[in-house]
């Protein structure tokens, strides 16, 4: 309790008064404003484009690293020669730098970069896939689900190696193909596992602040500047701490907001046969 009193509660606290001030910050004066800030939040065209392209990218993030996750779990649950080899190479880009990650996807889709001359060789023609708004986000969300892949595939391995055996021995003593039983039997057990795969995934995207910053750095035109960009260019490069921990704790509660409403339609985290 201390140690999270200290560096959880604590800071959490600290930031949250931040928030309510005006302040440029070590050395000078922290003004009370009060609720100017997150007044000023709702009029901040910025801020607004900024939510739009934090959830766009949030939800594309959740839906595609259950479906890559789960995709890859069932492939390396099958019974294949070198399983471990193929583990290892899928859980890789997790434990990669995700400076490193960026910088290695930017010369993959710069216009020069490997993706367009590969395209040059079949005919056909380039593109620029990190100078324009939708491109760019669609990339950053292929590079954040790519390095999370082997994170959500083991996750959900491991628990499809936990499910009862007794449930697809009856199913198939009744008839059930693969289809209905992964339908009715695999996915209804693996819900608390989604459950947690979603809410890490969201998690991840609304504290999402390297992968872009390498890749992007918010661009083009705002296209890929999530909310946590955002707050570090307000705070650090325009000096304007208060304004910067207004955006943090907006954030904050999008997080909860989000994590309390998937935690109750998934009827906290209780996995049924339905």
């Amino acid at each position: 309790m201390l140690v999270i009193a200290v560096f959880v509660i604590y800071p959490m606290v600290s930031a949250g008064y931040l928030s309510l001030t005006s302040w440029e910050g070590f050395g000078t004066e922290q003004v009370f404003t009060g609720l100017e800030n997150y007044i000023r939040l709702i009029h901040d065209p910025a801020v607004l484009n900024s939510l739009l392209v934090t959830i766009v990218y949030a939800v594309a993030v959740a839906v595609l690293s259950v479906v890559s996750g789960l995709t890859v779990a069932l492939l390396l649950d099958a019974p294949l020669k070198g399983l471990g080899l193929y583990r290892g190479i899928y859980f890789l880009p997790t434990v990669t730098s995700s400076v490193a990650a960026a910088i290695l996807w930017k010369y993959v889709l710069d216009p020069s970069g490997i993706l367009n001359r590969l395209l040059d060789g079949v005919g056909l023609p380039g593109y620029d896939w990190l100078g324009h708004r939708w491109s760019a986000l669609a990339a950053l969300t292929l590079l954040t689900v790519w390095k999370n892949l082997g994170f959500n595939a083991i996750m959900y391995l491991t628990a499809l190696q936990s499910l009862p055996t007794s449930c697809y021995e009856a199913a198939e003593v009744d008839g059930a193909g693969a289809w209905t039983r992964a339908w009715r039997i695999t996915i209804p057990l693996l819900r608390p596992m989604t459950f947690f795969v979603v809410v890490q995934a969201l998690i991840t995207t609304f504290q999402s602040f390297d992968l872009v910053y390498v890749l992007t750095g918010g661009g083009p035109s705002g296209g890929t500047d999530v909310l946590g960009v955002l707050m570090y260019r307000t705070t650090f490069r325009m000096g304007d701490f208060g304004y910067g921990a207004s955006i943090a704790f907006v954030c904050l509660l999008l997080v909860l907001g989000v994590t309390a409403v998937q935690w109750r339609w998934s009827g906290s985290g209780e996995s049924d046969l339905a």
